[in-house]
């Protein structure tokens, strides 16, 4: 259904429409405070009618001093924004969309997780946004890359490359589902992602422990790599390096320690593989 603009338009003051139409005239999604006082020229007047646009739905607020327009085209009614990627997209920048939420997105999961988390260079407090909780999560600057902009219904939105998310997945569980979760993820990326494309993404990181993981989780999954990938990523680990997945302790039937891949894996082979299709059983 198509909405006439100019009886949208009604419904707003004269400042309130120039700013509305301007922006938008320019293409111009994320505007700040700044905007509209160079387009108004007067701080009070600004604030004001920046207050009114919130209030009647035509600006959603990000965060102080930052706004999302909400076009004509979304209706008469204050329905806000319903595309809560762009939404998560448009509070920080630099910052990307990652872990379980790009997995959903890229397909490697049918989960749909209800926390938005976004890739910062900087602490920045979670939020909930139109409904939508949104949660940032500081990185250091060498695992801050693999992302791209694309397009969702009309929005710009920033998101980790399907390699990336792959590869951030398992380097943090925490922020994936966990074990079982991350699992299921490594499975859904095995038949789409290149092994070599993956393999420079994960040496990148420079995480030895993600390296552990990937590698067992391959295993278990039944991807097989090319050995050259295989040589790579397994000569890239210290013999003596030993890490842990799954609970904090060992339990009766647990996987146990898989020298292969140097990881004490505290979890049964019917935990990890519980929402996964039957792959070969895995010995250690």
């Amino acid at each position: 259904m198509e909405y006439n603009i100019q009886n949208n338009l009604r419904s707003l003051g004269p400042k309130e429409a120039k700013v509305a139409l301007s922006f938008r005239e320019q293409g111009q999604h994320i505007v700040t405070t700044a905007d509209v006082l160079a387009l108004l020229g007067n701080e009070q007047s600004s604030h004001r009618v920046i207050e009114n646009l919130v209030r009647k739905g035509w600006l959603t607020r990000l965060k102080r001093g930052r706004y999302l327009t909400l076009p004509p085209e979304y209706g008469p009614e204050n329905l806000g924004e319903n595309n809560p990627l762009a939404l998560a997209s448009a509070i920080l920048d630099p910052s990307y969309i990652g872990w379980w939420t790009a997995a959903s997105y890229h397909g490697f999961t049918t989960q749909k997780p209800r926390m938005i988390s976004v890739a910062a260079l900087r602490q920045f407090p979670s939020r909930v946004i139109e409904g939508h909780q949104i949660r940032f999560v500081k990185i250091i600057p060498r695992k801050f890359f693999g992302f791209q902009r694309e397009n969702l219904y009309g929005r710009e939105i920033c998101i980790s490359t399907p390699a990336k998310t792959l590869v951030d997945c398992v380097d943090r569980p925490d922020l994936a589902g966990g074990a079982a979760e991350i699992t299921r993820i490594v499975l859904g990326a095995s038949t789409t992602i290149d092994p070599h494309e993956m393999t420079e993404v994960a040496l990148k990181m420079k995480s030895t422990a993600t390296l552990q993981r990937l590698g067992f989780l391959a295993d278990l999954v039944g991807w097989e790599w090319p050995q050259e990938i295989f040589q790579k990523i397994r000569g890239a680990i210290p013999p003596s390096r030993r890490i842990t997945l799954g609970r904090s302790e060992f339990r009766e039937g647990d996987l146990g320690y898989v020298n292969r891949w140097g990881i004490f894996v505290n979890a049964t082979p019917a935990d990890l593989l519980a929402d996964v299709p039957k792959v070969k059983k895995m010995t250690h």
